[in-house]
């Protein structure tokens, strides 16, 4: 028996996080919340985009307090660290024309051709 196929974190947030492939699982596994526990009467697409948005914002408080960290022990490499992080972060979050959200939106389109997704 094979897997469901499940939707992709789009290519964009994927490159821009290459060098936090755990953040990628991250991602992934919001968006596989969005097939395993469908809203009702609300746009699989429109899901999967607030679970992004959520788990983004999650990942720049995660940046802010890795910062903080770094601001009280007083070192540089980690204070360096740290804004780089936190700048990385913001971007992803507010830059969802760089998503290339293409692959997503295929997915989602193809689950509800029917008007079968998430019934």
């Amino acid at each position: 028996m094979t897997q469901p196929q499940l939707p992709p974190v789009p290519h964009g947030l994927r490159e821009i996080l290459k060098d936090y492939p755990e953040h990628v699982e991250r991602l992934q596994e919001s968006l596989n919340s969005v097939v395993e526990r469908p809203m009702k009467g609300t746009p699989p697409l429109e899901v999967a985009i607030w679970e992004l948005e959520g788990t983004l914002e999650t990942f720049v408080s995660e940046a802010r307090e890795e910062l903080r960290a770094g601001e009280e022990s007083g070192n540089p490499e980690a204070i360096a660290a740290g804004k780089k992080k936190v700048l990385l972060m913001l971007d992803c979050r507010s830059s969802r024309s760089a998503w290339h959200m293409k692959n997503l939106m295929e997915y989602f389109d193809s689950k509800t051709s029917g008007g079968r997704y998430g019934e």
